[in-house]
Protein backbone atom coordinates (compact mmCIF):
# COMPACT_ATOMS: atom_id res chain seq x y z
CA UNK A 1 0.00 0.00 0.00
CA UNK A 2 1.61 3.59 -0.91
CA UNK A 3 1.14 6.66 1.50
CA UNK A 4 -0.54 8.45 -1.41
CA UNK A 5 -1.22 7.06 -5.16
CA UNK A 6 -2.59 9.32 -7.93
CA UNK A 7 -3.48 8.09 -10.58
CA UNK A 8 -3.85 9.85 -14.71
CA UNK A 9 -5.29 12.95 -12.74
CA UNK A 10 -6.73 15.81 -14.68
CA UNK A 11 -8.17 19.25 -13.86
CA UNK A 12 -9.69 21.61 -15.77
CA UNK A 13 -11.32 24.76 -14.23
CA UNK A 14 -14.29 26.26 -15.45
CA UNK A 15 -12.76 28.98 -17.22
CA UNK A 16 -10.92 26.44 -19.75
CA UNK A 17 -7.69 25.95 -18.01
CA UNK A 18 -6.16 22.57 -18.47
CA UNK A 19 -4.50 22.86 -14.90
CA UNK A 20 -3.44 19.40 -14.53
CA UNK A 21 -2.78 17.03 -17.45
CA UNK A 22 -3.00 13.07 -16.50
CA UNK A 23 -0.65 13.42 -13.64
CA UNK A 24 0.74 9.94 -11.95
CA UNK A 25 2.54 9.65 -8.60
CA UNK A 26 3.14 7.69 -6.05
CA UNK A 27 4.70 7.92 -2.84
CA UNK A 28 5.90 5.22 -0.13
CA UNK A 29 4.98 4.92 3.59
CA UNK A 30 7.79 6.74 5.46
CA UNK A 31 9.11 8.85 2.43
CA UNK A 32 10.01 12.66 2.46
CA UNK A 33 9.05 13.30 -1.10
CA UNK A 34 9.29 16.84 -2.55
CA UNK A 35 6.96 18.29 -5.46
CA UNK A 36 9.05 21.26 -7.29
CA UNK A 37 7.60 23.31 -9.76
CA UNK A 38 7.27 27.57 -10.72
CA UNK A 39 3.94 29.31 -9.41
CA UNK A 40 0.97 28.25 -11.33
CA UNK A 41 2.40 24.55 -12.11
CA UNK A 42 -0.07 22.75 -10.87
CA UNK A 43 1.70 21.72 -6.90
CA UNK A 44 -1.52 23.75 -5.05
CA UNK A 45 -3.95 21.95 -7.59
CA UNK A 46 -2.49 18.53 -6.70
CA UNK A 47 -2.54 19.21 -2.82
CA UNK A 48 -6.42 21.00 -2.85
CA UNK A 49 -7.44 17.55 -4.68
CA UNK A 50 -5.77 15.25 -2.40
CA UNK A 51 -7.86 17.59 0.42
CA UNK A 52 -11.37 18.24 -0.97
CA UNK A 53 -10.74 21.66 -2.00
CA UNK A 54 -10.49 21.61 -5.48
CA UNK A 55 -12.80 18.89 -7.55
CA UNK A 56 -10.70 17.10 -9.84
CA UNK A 57 -11.84 16.75 -13.54
CA UNK A 58 -10.78 13.18 -13.82
CA UNK A 59 -8.32 10.35 -12.34
CA UNK A 60 -7.97 8.86 -9.24
CA UNK A 61 -6.59 9.46 -5.71
CA UNK A 62 -5.65 7.35 -2.62
CA UNK A 63 -4.22 7.90 0.79
CA UNK A 64 -3.04 4.70 2.46
CA UNK A 65 -5.13 2.97 0.65
CA UNK A 66 -8.27 5.12 0.84
CA UNK A 67 -9.66 6.22 -2.42
CA UNK A 68 -10.71 9.98 -1.79
CA UNK A 69 -13.47 9.48 -3.92
CA UNK A 70 -15.09 6.19 -2.20
CA UNK A 71 -14.38 6.81 1.49
CA UNK A 72 -13.01 10.88 1.90
CA UNK A 73 -13.56 10.71 5.85
CA UNK A 74 -11.01 8.18 5.96
CA UNK A 75 -8.34 9.37 3.83
CA UNK A 76 -8.67 12.96 5.38
CA UNK A 77 -7.97 11.10 8.87
CA UNK A 78 -4.68 10.01 7.55
CA UNK A 79 -3.77 13.85 5.98
CA UNK A 80 -2.45 16.78 8.09
CA UNK A 81 -2.02 19.98 5.97
CA UNK A 82 -0.24 22.78 6.47
CA UNK A 83 -1.07 25.47 4.04
CA UNK A 84 0.59 28.62 2.41
CA UNK A 85 -1.35 30.67 3.91
CA UNK A 86 -1.92 31.43 7.72
CA UNK A 87 -5.64 30.61 8.79
CA UNK A 88 -6.47 30.60 11.88
CA UNK A 89 -8.39 32.88 13.97
CA UNK A 90 -5.79 35.71 14.95
CA UNK A 91 -7.86 36.38 18.03
CA UNK A 92 -7.67 33.08 18.87
CA UNK A 93 -5.14 32.03 21.89
CA UNK A 94 -2.40 29.66 20.59
CA UNK A 95 -3.46 26.59 23.09
CA UNK A 96 -7.21 26.97 22.06
CA UNK A 97 -6.56 27.29 18.31
CA UNK A 98 -4.57 23.70 18.94
CA UNK A 99 -7.05 22.23 21.34
CA UNK A 100 -10.40 23.12 19.02
CA UNK A 101 -8.03 21.18 16.09
CA UNK A 102 -7.99 17.99 18.20
CA UNK A 103 -11.97 18.29 18.99
CA UNK A 104 -12.33 18.70 14.98
CA UNK A 105 -11.02 15.12 15.07
CA UNK A 106 -13.36 13.62 17.35
CA UNK A 107 -10.76 13.71 20.45
CA UNK A 108 -11.90 14.06 23.93
CA UNK A 109 -10.91 17.79 25.55
CA UNK A 110 -8.36 16.27 27.80
CA UNK A 111 -6.19 14.24 25.35
CA UNK A 112 -6.40 17.29 23.34
CA UNK A 113 -4.86 19.18 26.04
CA UNK A 114 -2.13 17.00 26.41
CA UNK A 115 -1.35 16.26 22.96
CA UNK A 116 -1.72 20.43 22.33
CA UNK A 117 0.90 20.92 25.45
CA UNK A 118 3.73 18.04 23.78
CA UNK A 119 3.33 19.23 20.41
CA UNK A 120 3.70 23.25 21.55
CA UNK A 121 6.74 22.13 23.93
CA UNK A 122 8.44 20.32 20.60
CA UNK A 123 7.61 23.46 18.65
CA UNK A 124 8.93 25.95 20.96
CA UNK A 125 5.57 27.65 21.73
CA UNK A 126 4.38 26.59 24.66
CA UNK A 127 5.73 29.48 26.56
CA UNK A 128 3.01 31.46 24.20
CA UNK A 129 0.36 29.36 24.48
CA UNK A 130 -1.90 32.37 26.50
CA UNK A 131 -0.82 34.53 23.83
CA UNK A 132 -3.31 35.53 20.95
CA UNK A 133 -1.78 34.14 17.65
CA UNK A 134 -1.89 37.70 15.93
CA UNK A 135 1.10 38.50 18.55
CA UNK A 136 3.09 36.11 17.10
CA UNK A 137 5.87 36.31 14.56
CA UNK A 138 5.83 35.08 11.28
CA UNK A 139 8.08 31.96 12.06
CA UNK A 140 6.09 31.18 15.12
CA UNK A 141 2.88 31.47 12.96
CA UNK A 142 4.59 28.78 10.75
CA UNK A 143 5.61 26.25 14.30
CA UNK A 144 1.82 26.37 15.30
CA UNK A 145 -0.11 25.70 12.06
CA UNK A 146 2.25 22.47 11.89
CA UNK A 147 1.38 21.55 15.38
CA UNK A 148 -2.11 22.49 14.53
CA UNK A 149 -1.58 19.89 11.48
CA UNK A 150 -0.39 17.25 13.61
CA UNK A 151 -2.66 17.03 16.47
CA UNK A 152 -4.75 14.07 15.08
CA UNK A 153 -1.38 11.87 14.30
CA UNK A 154 -1.84 12.06 10.58
CA UNK A 155 0.24 9.47 8.95
CA UNK A 156 0.95 11.96 5.90
CA UNK A 157 2.27 15.35 6.78
CA UNK A 158 1.70 17.91 3.70
CA UNK A 159 3.85 20.69 3.90
CA UNK A 160 2.74 23.76 0.89
CA UNK A 161 5.58 26.15 0.99
CA UNK A 162 5.73 25.83 5.09
CA UNK A 163 9.48 27.62 5.44
CA UNK A 164 8.34 31.01 3.31
CA UNK A 165 8.96 34.38 4.88
CA UNK A 166 11.05 32.69 8.00
CA UNK A 167 14.78 33.51 8.26
CA UNK A 168 17.52 30.97 7.79
CA UNK A 169 18.15 30.14 11.92
CA UNK A 170 14.54 29.26 12.06
CA UNK A 171 14.17 27.08 8.81
CA UNK A 172 16.85 25.66 9.86
CA UNK A 173 15.37 24.51 13.27
CA UNK A 174 11.97 23.39 11.23
CA UNK A 175 14.25 21.24 9.13
CA UNK A 176 15.40 19.46 12.43
CA UNK A 177 12.10 19.12 13.34
CA UNK A 178 10.42 17.63 10.19
CA UNK A 179 13.81 15.21 9.72
CA UNK A 180 12.95 13.86 13.24
CA UNK A 181 9.22 13.46 12.50
CA UNK A 182 9.65 11.76 9.36
CA UNK A 183 12.23 9.58 11.23
CA UNK A 184 9.73 8.51 13.91
CA UNK A 185 7.33 7.01 10.67
CA UNK A 186 5.59 10.28 9.09
CA UNK A 187 5.32 10.34 5.63
CA UNK A 188 6.08 13.85 4.29
CA UNK A 189 4.93 15.76 0.91
CA UNK A 190 6.42 18.94 0.68
CA UNK A 191 6.23 21.97 -1.42
CA UNK A 192 8.93 24.23 -1.42
CA UNK A 193 10.81 27.20 -3.67
CA UNK A 194 13.77 26.82 -1.91
CA UNK A 195 15.36 23.75 -3.55
CA UNK A 196 18.15 23.39 -0.95
CA UNK A 197 15.89 22.64 1.48
CA UNK A 198 14.28 19.96 -0.79
CA UNK A 199 17.88 18.83 -1.55
CA UNK A 200 18.52 18.59 2.29
CA UNK A 201 15.41 17.13 3.14
CA UNK A 202 13.87 15.09 0.33
CA UNK A 203 14.48 11.36 -1.01
CA UNK A 204 12.62 11.10 -3.95
CA UNK A 205 11.06 14.14 -5.72
CA UNK A 206 8.94 14.72 -9.26
CA UNK A 207 8.75 18.19 -10.98
CA UNK A 208 5.64 19.33 -12.53
CA UNK A 209 5.80 22.02 -15.27
CA UNK A 210 2.32 23.38 -17.25
CA UNK A 211 0.52 20.60 -15.15
CA UNK A 212 2.81 17.35 -16.05
CA UNK A 213 5.38 15.65 -14.14
CA UNK A 214 8.78 16.13 -16.18
CA UNK A 215 11.23 14.14 -13.96
CA UNK A 216 10.37 11.60 -11.33
CA UNK A 217 12.78 10.17 -8.71
CA UNK A 218 15.27 9.46 -6.25
CA UNK A 219 17.36 12.90 -5.39
CA UNK A 220 20.27 11.25 -5.28
CA UNK A 221 20.06 9.82 -8.89
CA UNK A 222 18.52 12.96 -10.17
CA UNK A 223 21.21 14.88 -8.74
CA UNK A 224 23.87 12.50 -10.42
CA UNK A 225 22.54 13.66 -13.79
CA UNK A 226 23.55 17.35 -13.46
CA UNK A 227 26.45 17.98 -15.91
CA UNK A 228 27.23 20.94 -15.37
CA UNK A 229 27.87 23.94 -12.16
CA UNK A 230 28.17 27.09 -12.02
CA UNK A 231 31.07 29.30 -9.88
CA UNK A 232 31.31 32.86 -8.98
CA UNK A 233 35.32 33.42 -9.57
CA UNK A 234 36.99 36.33 -7.90
CA UNK A 235 40.26 37.04 -10.05
CA UNK A 236 43.45 38.83 -8.99
CA UNK A 237 42.59 41.46 -11.16
CA UNK A 238 40.48 42.47 -13.65
CA UNK A 239 39.63 39.63 -16.81
CA UNK A 240 39.59 42.39 -20.21
CA UNK A 241 38.93 39.81 -22.90
CA UNK A 242 39.08 36.66 -20.81
CA UNK A 243 38.32 33.61 -23.08
CA UNK A 244 38.90 29.81 -21.74
CA UNK A 245 38.48 26.87 -24.26
CA UNK A 246 35.93 24.93 -23.76
CA UNK A 247 34.20 27.40 -20.61
CA UNK A 248 31.44 29.28 -20.67
CA UNK A 249 32.50 32.49 -18.83
CA UNK A 250 29.75 35.78 -18.21
CA UNK A 251 31.03 39.21 -16.76
CA UNK A 252 34.21 39.32 -19.00
CA UNK A 253 36.14 42.80 -18.12
CA UNK A 254 35.66 42.52 -13.99
CA UNK A 255 37.34 40.99 -11.69
CA UNK A 256 34.49 38.95 -10.73
CA UNK A 257 32.88 36.84 -13.54
CA UNK A 258 30.67 33.62 -13.56
CA UNK A 259 32.21 30.82 -15.31
CA UNK A 260 30.12 27.37 -15.69
CA UNK A 261 32.00 24.21 -15.55
CA UNK A 262 30.75 20.92 -17.55
CA UNK A 263 30.04 17.52 -16.22
CA UNK A 264 34.32 15.90 -16.84
CA UNK A 265 35.74 19.72 -15.83
CA UNK A 266 36.80 20.04 -12.00
CA UNK A 267 37.53 23.12 -10.17
CA UNK A 268 41.65 21.93 -10.23
CA UNK A 269 40.97 22.26 -14.10
CA UNK A 270 39.67 25.59 -14.34
CA UNK A 271 42.33 27.04 -11.77
CA UNK A 272 45.05 25.64 -14.27
CA UNK A 273 43.49 27.44 -17.13
CA UNK A 274 43.13 30.46 -15.27
CA UNK A 275 47.03 30.59 -14.46
CA UNK A 276 47.86 29.92 -18.23
CA UNK A 277 46.25 32.99 -18.99
CA UNK A 278 47.82 34.72 -15.82
CA UNK A 279 44.98 34.86 -13.60
CA UNK A 280 45.22 33.61 -9.91
CA UNK A 281 41.98 32.95 -8.30
CA UNK A 282 41.11 34.78 -4.95
CA UNK A 283 37.90 33.38 -3.82
CA UNK A 284 35.64 30.81 -5.60
CA UNK A 285 31.81 29.48 -4.69
CA UNK A 286 29.08 27.79 -6.49
CA UNK A 287 26.30 29.92 -7.58
CA UNK A 288 23.69 27.55 -7.08
CA UNK A 289 23.22 24.28 -5.69
CA UNK A 290 22.79 21.17 -7.98
CA UNK A 291 18.97 20.55 -7.69
CA UNK A 292 18.75 24.21 -8.40
CA UNK A 293 20.81 24.00 -11.73
CA UNK A 294 18.40 20.93 -12.65
CA UNK A 295 15.49 22.63 -11.96
CA UNK A 296 16.13 25.81 -13.87
CA UNK A 297 17.60 23.59 -16.98
CA UNK A 298 14.28 21.67 -16.76
CA UNK A 299 12.19 24.90 -16.47
CA UNK A 300 13.97 26.84 -19.45
CA UNK A 301 13.17 24.11 -21.75
CA UNK A 302 10.56 24.98 -24.23
CA UNK A 303 7.13 23.26 -23.68
CA UNK A 304 6.43 20.37 -26.13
Amino acid sequence: MNAVEINNLVKVYKSGTLALKDVSLKIEPGDFYGLLGANGAGKTTIIGIMTSLVNKTSGEVSIFGNNIDKDFTAAKRCIGVVPQEFNFNIFEKVFDIIVTQGGYFGMPRKESMKRAEVLLKQLSLWEKRDQKSMTLSGGMKRRLMIARALMHNPKLLILDEPTAGVDVELRRGMWTYLKDLNKKGTTILLTTHYLEEAEQLCRNLAIIKEGEIVKEGKVKTLLASVDKQRYHVTLNKKSEELTLSNYKIEGTGKQEVEITLGAKQTVSDLVQALQRKGFEVNDMRPTTNRLEQLFLDIIKQPSK
